[in-house]
């Protein structure tokens, strides 16, 4: 097992931006890392050169405590598990999961109690006579990972190695992933554009966007403490809803709406919401804190008012996504309701929500403003 630092890595391909932009990151011992971002976002470049196969342009990268900038990838006691599989055609998979301990000169009597315990583990004790050919797709990934266990390494490098596998089959790879980083208890990288990976395997999320790191936290910090506007859309499947609202204000009580939404604005200090009163800021809500109905009752509740235009029925809940117009002017907002929801298409709906629900977000720099209730 060992701790992962960078500091202040980057990584240049000539003219143009940079692919990763000065990322400063601190792996434990032990820990689930997961980087997540979009297509060209820069994390697999990242975890490219924590393996050393691409060069750090700039910065420090520390395993253990050791700079290997200009360490070669295979002394740096790293193993890595690929979207593609890379596993050897014409070698069966116990000739797979042995050839980089053969490589390593590791004696046969050792060879061959690695390979049997970790084939042993994954299921694949009936399989070490077959081809890849002749495996699936979950079969082959789990020879990957068994390739990677047998070395021992100090850390374990993973780039979007689910990516191929069907719905079912993701699952109950992920499954295992989880189960064997319990088991092991060793230090994980894992990169990945899927969320929901994000959010049920990792100790903690490295949210990146264009070369840099956006919020780094558990993954239930992130997803309830969006750091900005990009990690509010981006972690949640419906993602985050977004208003734009001008913010009103009553004596010390801060509100932000108009005809088509009121929005109240109870989590922050009337001094922090000063500067933003009667300009126009950016209001998030999750679907899950959105009912259907007005609000009941006295109390700190807020509404959108709009017309349905899609119900999307998933058997145990119903998506609704409204329309809130006024003019040419408006937004859309889904709502995660009960599988029993009674709302039709062009149907006009209130949908209510608490306060403590709301996000609010600087709509020139697009970052949070910090709660402070």
């Amino acid at each position: 097992m060992a701790t992962v630092q960078l500091d202040h890595v980057s990584k240049s391909y000539g003219a143009g931006p940079l692919a990763v932009d000065g990322v400063d990151l601190s792996v434990a011992d032990g820990e689930f890392m997961v980087l997540l971002g979009p297509s060209g976002c820069g994390k697999s470049t990242t975890l490219r050169m924590i393996a050393g196969i691409e060069s750090i342009t700039s910065g420090r990268l520390s395993i253990n405590g050791r700079v290997v900038n200009d360490v070669p990838a295979r002394d740096r006691d790293i193993a890595m598990v690929f979207q593609s599989y890379a596993l050897y055609p014409h070698m069966t998979v116990a000739d797979n999961l042995a050839f980089g301990l053969r490589r390593r000169s590791v004696p046969k009597p050792e060879i061959a109690r690695r390979v049997q315990e970790v084939s042993g583990l994954l299921g694949l004790a009936p399989y070490l006579g077959r081809k890849p050919a002749a495996l699936s797709g979950g079969q082959r990934q789990r020879v990957a990972l068994g390739r990677a266990m047998v070395r021992e390494p100090q850390v374990f490098l993973f780039d979007e190695p689910l990516s191929n596998l069907d719905a079912a089959l993701r699952v109950n790879t992920r499954n295992e992933l989880i189960r064997q980083h319990h088991r092991l208890g060793s230090t994980m990288i894992y990169v990945t554009h899927d969320q929901v990976e994000a959010m049920t395997m990792g100790s903690r999320i490295c949210v990146m966007n264009a070369g840099r790191v956006v919020q780094i936290g558990s993954p239930l910090e992130v997803y309830w403490n969006p750091a900005d506007m990009f990690v509010a859309r981006f972690l949640g499947a419906p993602p985050m809803n977004l208003m734009e609202l001008q913010v009103s204000m009553a004596g010390e009580r801060f509100a932000a709406g108009d005809d088509r939404a009121n929005v109240p604005l109870t989590s922050w200090r009337p001094e922090t919401l000063a500067p933003y009163a009667w300009k126009f800021v950016t209001a998030g809500v999750r679907a899950e804190d959105l009912r259907l109905g007005q609000p009941s009752g006295p109390g700190d509740t807020g509404w959108i008012t709009g017309r349905v235009d899609a119900v999307e029925p998933l058997g145990a809940e119903t998506l609704v996504l409204v329309s809130a117009q006024t003019g040419a002017d408006g937004f859309e907002v889904t709502a995660r309701l009960g599988r029993d929801v009674a709302a039709r298409v062009g149907d006009i709906v209130t949908l209510s929500f608490d306060a403590a629900a709301v996000h609010l977000f600087d709509p020139a720099s697009t970052n949070a403003i910090a709660k402070e209730f």
